[in-house]
């Protein structure tokens, strides 16, 4: 079993890319970092949760989306045009999406 080792706030630019249809794909910003870590102090890993509370493996994502990979844009080239600009309490239909966190 993995665990978390650190956690990091993301710097802006950060995107998590998921592919929703074979068509469409869909950008949020990413949140936060964190670093896991195997229980035997191997197997390092580090995956970033998006501001909807998704990462790479869990089990409430969204729907049908599959993730494809974190992107860097620099912040003043503006946003990936895939971005999902809606506000938090809007995106998720089936039910309370968890927050996002920040680290101290």
């Amino acid at each position: 079993m993995k665990e978390v080792v650190e956690i990091v706030p993301a710097r802006p630019g950060w995107y998590a890319r998921w592919q929703l249809t074979p068509e469409v794909t869909r950008c949020y910003p990413v949140s936060l970092w964190a670093l896991l870590e195997e229980a035997d102090g191997t197997g390092r890993e580090v995956i970033g949760m998006d501001c909807i509370g998704q990462w790479p493996g869990a089990d409430d994502n969204e729907a049908g989306g599959q993730f494809v990979r974190y992107l860097y844009q620099t912040p003043d080239s503006g946003e990936p045009e895939d971005v999902d600009a809606a506000p938090i309490g809007e995106l998720r239909e089936d039910g309370p999406r968890l927050q996002p966190m920040t680290a101290p």
